[in-house]
């Protein structure tokens, strides 16, 4: 690499590289990204004095969903077994004990059936 004719002998394409954050890895070509939006916004801003729950994103994957659910898995999310992986996800609270999260992507139009991602 050369700037201002200096040359300077560096390694620039590993600074580049995309990490999957389902197997941490690097990502060659086009990340799949996820997104976690609900439906509907909020009445009210969010307040900057508490920490958002949820991580909105964009997450970046491998193409391949099984990325994606071991993100899920370490997160602590569930997935509705009737849904697909795909850019949006929605967040469905869940009462089991503590507030618990599920990911679904909304295409269905019946109850969610949440499993351990």
């Amino acid at each position: 690499m050369e700037i201002l004719g200096i040359r300077i002998p560096t390694v620039i394409h590993d600074i580049d590289s995309v990490r999957c954050e389902g197997c941490h890895e690097a990502i060659s070509g086009q990340p799949m990204r996820v997104s976690i939006l609900d439906v509907v916004a909020t009445e009210a801003p969010p307040s900057w004095a508490t920490a958002s729950p949820i991580n909105p994103g964009p997450h970046q994957f491998h193409p391949d969903a099984a990325h994606v659910r071991a993100w899920m898995r370490r997160a602590g999310y569930l997935f509705c077994r009737k849904s697909a992986v795909r850019e949006i996800m929605r967040p469905v609270p869940i009462l089991i004990g503590d507030t618990a999260w599920g990911l679904c992507d909304g295409a269905h139009r019946d109850d969610h059936e949440f499993v351990p991602a």
